[in-house]
């Protein structure tokens, strides 16, 4: 019989509404956003009727992605549905770790919050975006990139899928480039350069702030965006580094697939680790928690 992994997701998926019928119809899922207000006042308001523009602050999206996934996750679990293995895109991960048991809740929105704040203020230093580049392989990524100063390749998303952060500036001639070597760069809904030398400041931030909290060891397999494989004993070192460093999601996933899962359900309130699952293996069942009924009744009966 295969395995479930539960992969949480990153910045860009979040809308206004988020978690608001979740919230409404589990218990479970209202627990987990209460105990989020208790920490971080009006953060379920932020997820349920907050703007565009107010999601899109990276001092509000990780914190309010993070209580959606995190009442999503426990939801499915109260539910019989609990995963063999976890990993978690970019602020996922925190999600993850905390999921696994490696934080308590309180503890891991705590830092998420605290990482939010710190990745804000770097992101406020440095006018930088991102941009996901499609139809291009890993190779011609790269030499693109390295035509431009201040533009780096970061996520390793999927086959034929590469997100790139960049100077503001750059963006435009970087994505002329782009489509003369035949592929798209797409802008996403992110508010600064993550996982770039940008965020140097944030990653040695952050690692102080993980320094003072214990650690415990996660319940199931927990991989690593840093990585890509399964986390060892530096979970401080393993978390800060990651802000600067690129998402290995790919290798992530297909070691995930290696370790036996067949199917992999997205915690969050969109579909795009479902699709780039599809993309890295169409074999393997791909389920996203926005769609919590048809996870139910799809994983439910297995």
């Amino acid at each position: 019989m295969g395995k479930i992994a539960f992969v949480f997701s990153g910045q860009g998926d979040q809308f206004s509404g988020m978690g608001k019928e979740l919230s409404e119809r589990f218990e479970t899922a209202r627990s987990v956003f209460s105990l989020c207000d208790s920490v971080r006042p009006g953060t379920s308001e932020q997820c349920f009727a907050g703007s565009d523009e107010e999601l899109k602050m990276t001092v509000n999206t990780q914190p309010c992605l993070f209580a959606f996934e995190l009442a999503a996750a426990e939801t499915l679990r109260a539910n019989g549905i609990a995963p063999d293995m976890v990993a978690g895109f970019s602020l996922g991960e925190v999600a993850a770790c905390t999921f696994a048991g490696v934080f308590d809740c309180r503890t891991g929105f705590s830092l998420v919050c605290k990482r939010a704040e710190l990745m804000q203020e770097a992101s406020e230093k440095v006018n930088a975006s991102m941009a996901a580049v499609v139809k291009l392989n890993e190779d011609t990524v790269r030499r693109i990139c390295s035509e431009f100063n201040g533009v780096y390749p970061v996520n390793f998303n999927c086959p034929g899928q590469i997100t790139v952060a960049g100077l503001a500036e750059k963006m435009q001639d970087f994505s002329a480039a782009v489509r003369t070597a035949g592929g798209r760069a797409i802008p996403l809904k992110v508010g600064g350069g993550f996982h770039s030398p940008f965020m140097s400041g944030a990653s040695d931030a952050f690692g102080k702030v993980l320094s003072g909290v214990k650690a415990g060891k996660a319940a199931v397999p927990l991989y690593s965006n840093l990585t890509g494989e399964v986390y060892g004993d530096d979970v401080a070192g393993t978390l800060s580094k990651q802000i600067m460093n690129p998402v290995l999601w790919e290798k992530t996933v297909r070691n995930m697939i290696s370790a036996g899962a067949d199917t992999i359900i997205e915690i969050g309130p969109g579909k795009t680790l479902t699709g780039m699952t599809s993309k890295i293996d169409a074999s393997v069942k791909a389920l996203s928690a926005c769609d919590i009924d048809a996870v139910l009744a799809e994983v439910g009966k297995c």
